[in-house]
């Protein structure tokens, strides 16, 4: 039997999922015969099969405590939790598992969790993806390595686990929900498989040798996406045109990665249909929308769609966290020059009317920027300037009661310009780190 201690470090502190099962006691019981590792069992009773599963948790105490290992146990009400969540059973349950063994792994200081699942399991996860549709990263099957979870046995077979505890004498116990064709992975144990062993005897192995080739496989074009986003020149967007250019492979992984979503393969042609066309558009998937602007594709998170109003003091300091920056604000008699054009704006104080505030662009602005000698609308100022439908949103507009007064980044209203010696109010624009 190959067990593969390479995945778990020299003297470390490891945490073992132990239902009870042969794979899980097989894996404890390897665990313990290593003398440089600290070992400590946990186990979770999912409160699915009644007397049953307490019987199991009562076990895995009882050897736990026979052999002289730290055992933690946790009852959950997997059923319950899975109606209150929308969620199937096994999907409640591995949810569930999973956190218990985290925290349990994190307040025990533990290096690595590790997991019993085989070569059979493999087999099964690699068909019932295949059933379901999928690329090579679904017929990849278990990950033997995933963040702290370490999975030593995927190289054995039920078979090799079954003569290991015969060998060494270790009990373990039966779940008899095993036997049930309820759930779909136990009727491709018990009615596929057999088929396909008698195809090849070797099947789990062959299965394995396949995922692992696929494995490689997926981990080259993985990195080959990761390169291409890497070598554009802006991190939030994505040149269409270089998009659509790229090799299927490649442009539907950039794509997952760009969006951190797990998109569908009708949903990636969708998307580069979108990206082909030209002009501004959005295009809304589940949890999504994309935005195409200028040639690139850019993933709208769903911000305002504009900057709120907020009050703009005479004499102190406005946050805008939305645009990263803040507006110090004070009064002060003007010398002749701005050193920092665009970052300090001078308002006469006599030209300013009532309330001053700050929004975003709103319908039908316009104003008269200093030294144009013409009225201009904010659209055709942010078209000329070449700006993004998010960065027109951000831009922050500085008004009183007759009508704007400065578009950041852009020059103050004529009717505000001050002449030397008259009293001003300054506003230094700050750039948050």
């Amino acid at each position: 039997m190959t067990i593969d201690r390479s995945l778990i470090p020299e003297g470390a502190r490891v945490l073992c999922a132990v239902s009870g099962g042969a794979d899980s006691m097989c894996l404890l019981h390897w665990l313990l015969c290593q003398p440089d590792l600290t070992v400590f069992a946990a186990h979770f009773e999912h409160g699915i099969r009644g007397e049953e599963s307490l019987r199991d948790a009562a076990f895995v105490q009882d050897w736990c405590e026979k052999a002289g290992v730290s055992c933690m146990v946790e009852h959950g009400d997997v059923p319950a939790w899975a109606k209150e969540h929308g969620m199937g059973l096994e999907e409640a349950a591995r949810a569930l598992r999973y956190a218990f063994l985290e925290r349990e792994a994190e307040r025990l200081h533990c290096d690595v969790i590790v997991t019993a699942h085989n070569a059979d399991d493999n087999a099964e996860t690699l068909l019932l993806n295949l059933v379901r549709g999928t690329g090579a990263a679904g017929l990849s099957g278990i990950p033997p390595v995933s963040g702290k979870l370490r999975r030593p046995l995927l190289g054995c077979t039920r078979k090799e686990i079954l003569s290991y505890l015969r060998e060494h004498q270790v009990p373990f116990v039966e779940d008899s929900s095993n036997l049930s064709d309820d759930y779909r992975r136990n009727r491709i144990r018990h009615q596929v498989v057999p088929v396909l062993r008698e195809l090849n005897p070797r099947f789990s192995e062959s299965a394995q040798r396949t995922a692992k080739l696929l494995c490689r496989d997926e981990e080259y074009l993985q990195q080959q996406a990761r390169a291409f986003l890497a070598s554009l020149p802006e991190r939030d967007s994505i040149p269409t045109r270089e998009l659509i250019a790229l090799h299927p492979a490649l442009s539907s992984r950039a794509l997952r990665l760009f969006t951190d979503r797990a998109l569908p393969l009708a949903q990636v042609e969708k998307v580069l249909y979108f990206c082909a066309e030209d002009g501004l558009g959005y295009l809304d998937l589940p949890g999504l929308r994309l935005r195409r602007e200028q040639g690139k594709l850019f993933v709208h998170h769903g911000e305002p769609d504009t900057l709120p109003r907020r009050s703009l003091p005479r004499n102190g300091n406005l946050s805008i966290p939305e645009a990263g920056l803040t507006l110090s604000c004070s009064e002060t008699v003007y010398g002749g020059e701005i050193y920092d054009l665009f970052k300090t704006y001078l308002f006469k104080t006599a030209a300013i009317c009532g309330t001053l505030y700050c929004t975003g662009r709103l319908p039908g602005d316009r104003y008269h920027p200093q030294g144009r000698g013409c009225g201009k609308s904010l659209h055709d100022l942010f078209r000329d300037a070449g700006l993004t439908q998010r960065e027109r949103d951000l831009i922050p507009v500085l008004r009183d009661e007759k009508g704007i007064l400065a578009v950041l980044g852009f020059p103050a209203d004529e009717r505000v310009k001050p002449q030397i010696g008259e009293p001003c109010l300054e506003i230094r624009v700050i750039i948050e780190k």
